[in-house]
């Protein structure tokens, strides 16, 4: 059983990656439904929590539905982060999770998430203050290192630990890589299996498919792993893990009837969370995502990123699965 303090997350957790614009409370509760064992919120500027700006904030909903759920924060300063971690604990998560792997230049340039890789005495600083300011858990979030000549995540899993967070998460790639190549597992395997770690340690990078999960699993040793870009649009990824690693088995893609569904309550969680037409265009970014392979879909896409009522768009969608209703499997387009 893998446990981060006293949450039990079974016996090979996969997790839901934080990521910006998309680990929404509407996403989450889709992937939530088909099989996320851990996931996080969207990663929060700490600046934006001590200011008490509404952006910020308001990424601080989670619902019961959700947990366990961490909540994620980014920062360069000691104090700030302290405060804004304080200021997370309230809004009632399982656990704090810290940024040190945003590799956007917005964060970076500003001595946050990624950067930290640079200033190492820096996010062992930040990381100590806010283990000792809150009760909950605390967890991080990096990568490989800042580039391909300081690869230090073996030092700074150590001496995380060593400072008191009790789960460590690891994407393979450097800041300078981005999203760039291929993740390396390799130094994620050795920080799991240095006899010195103890804390749970979680690969991300290239999940996109129940066979690479698996590989990732008995190649490397990882105690769970964290999905991303491969969940946007297709939040069956979980499900067709779990029943993979269990069975050995592939799960037959959703039909497209199950992505009309999925789509539809993705939709309607969005317009309950954002309250209305907000909630139409902070969705409008997903459609293609969940219609991916369908043939001639531009026509509808365009609809579907043009409307502003939910009567209107319920409407579209209930034409796309009339339209497609005689193709069994998605993969067909």
């Amino acid at each position: 059983m893998i446990k981060i303090g006293k949450i039990e997350l079974g016996e090979f957790p996969l997790l839901l990656a934080p990521m910006e614009d998309v680990s929404d409370p509407p996403f989450r509760a889709v992937c939530k439904e088909n099989g996320a064992d851990l996931m996080y919120t969207e990663f929060i500027s700490s600046e934006g929590l001590i200011r008490d700006a509404y952006k910020s904030v308001h990424k601080l909903d989670i619902f019961p539905y959700e947990r366990p759920i961490g909540i994620q924060i980014f920062g360069g300063d000691v104090d700030v982060m302290r405060e804004a971690a304080l200021i997370s604990e309230r809004a009632n998560p399982d656990l704090i999770d810290i940024n040190y792997g945003c590799p956007v230049k917005a964060v970076a340039c500003k001595g946050a998430g990624s950067a930290l890789l640079r200033d190492v005495p820096r996010m062992v600083q930040i990381t100590e203050e806010i283990v000792k300011a809150v009760k909950l858990p605390v967890t991080v979030k990096t990568r490989l290192g800042w580039d391909d000549e300081t690869k230090n995540v073996e030092d700074v899993a150590e001496r995380l630990q060593d400072i008191g967070i009790q789960a460590l998460s690891v994407h393979g790639r450097t800041r300078v890589q981005m999203y760039k190549g291929e993740a390396d597992w390799t130094l994620i395997g050795r920080i799991k299996n240095n006899p010195r770690i103890k804390i749970p340690i979680f690969g991300n990078g290239d999940i996109t498919s129940p066979e690479k999960a698996k590989f990732m699993k008995e190649n490397y040793g990882v105690d769970g792993i964290m999905v991303g870009r491969a969940a946007i649009g297709h939040p069956w990824i979980f499900r067709e893990i779990k029943h993979y690693l269990k069975t050995g088995e592939t799960l037959a893609p959703p039909t497209l009837a199950e992505r009309v569904y999925v789509c539809r309550k993705h939709l309607v969680k969005s317009i309950e969370w954002k309250r209305g037409k907000l909630g139409i265009l902070e969705m409008r970014k997903h459609y293609s995502s969940y219609f991916k392979g369908l043939d001639h879909f531009k026509e509808y896409r365009m609809q579907l990123v043009t409307l502003n009522d939910f009567e209107s768009i319920d409407a579209i969608l209930n034409e796309i699965e009339e339209r497609y209703s005689g193709v069994k499997e998605f993969g067909a387009f």
